[in-house]
């Protein structure tokens, strides 16, 4: 993994994505490598450069720290490009010192992660007026996350991490997305009960996009995917399904785009 240190200019960008102003994203690059990722389709970098470099904005906090003083109150997504909790993150602490900014002036703040290391900043987050903590899961079984996000947390302690901040009374939620292909409408009341259980509130969900290279790149790692195309067709039938049974148990669904 290529790590490198670099200066930013801007930290809060606007943000079109639900309930979002801003976006703050203090790395650019991710280590945990998804292969469902269409993020080097937006940011236009090779899919086989992706997940071997992360570059590190180290001055972001001193760059929020000014802006802040002049935008206007609205809630910031952490991260909505990168993980912000991503393994890098235990060493530089670019995402606490961020929080620490936006605390100051309490700024409502979504944090959206596939990592436990979250945990580690509960004394921050905790103290928010405004703050959600949302846990990215798009499947309950452990064994193809492992193919398919390899370097990011295990399902359970996403599901434990969850739990934790929901027991403080923190909002917690869940980022079903991408729903995987593997998921049949016969899961979806299973793994309701299992989001539910562990203390999600809302759930948002999103559905595989394939831009150019996802689908040979999810086959490469994961062949039982060969049917990729097929099982997406379906995916209107799995939306459907988890409408109803939250609807049954009074959770709320949200459509990510």
């Amino acid at each position: 993994m290529k790590i490198n240190e670099i200066l930013c200019k801007i930290a809060l960008s606007p943000s079109k994505l639900p309930g979002l102003k801003y976006s703050l994203n203090p790395y650019k690059g991710c280590e945990h490598n998804c292969a469902y990722c269409y993020v080097p389709n937006i940011l236009r970098i090779p899919r086989g450069e992706w997940g071997t470099f992360v570059s590190v904005k180290k001055n972001i906090p001193s760059v929020l720290s000014k802006e802040i003083k002049k935008k206007k109150i609205g809630t910031v997504g952490l991260s909505t490009v990168t993980d912000p909790y991503q393994p890098v993150e235990k060493k530089f602490q670019l995402t606490r010192h961020c929080l620490e900014q936006l605390l100051i002036h309490d700024f409502p703040v979504c944090i959206q992660t596939k990592s436990s290391l979250v945990t580690r900043d509960i004394d921050i987050v905790s103290k928010f007026s405004n703050v959600e903590l949302m846990l990215s899961i798009a499947t309950i079984k452990d064994e193809e996350r492992k193919k398919l996000e390899p370097f990011s947390s295990s399902i359970e302690d996403r599901l434990k991490t969850l739990k934790q901040f929901s027991e403080m009374d923190i909002k917690t939620s869940i980022f079903f997305g991408p729903i995987y292909p593997t998921i049949k409408k016969n899961d979806i009341p299973t793994i309701v009960d299992s989001f539910i259980q562990f203390g999600a509130k809302e759930i948002m969900v999103d559905k595989l996009n394939l831009k150019p290279g996802i689908n040979d790149n999810i086959i490469k790692v994961f062949p039982p995917y060969k049917n990729i195309i097929e099982c997406v067709d379906n995916y209107q039938e799995l939306l459907d399904e988890l409408k109803r049974v939250c609807k049954e148990k009074n959770v709320k669904v949200i459509n990510a785009f």
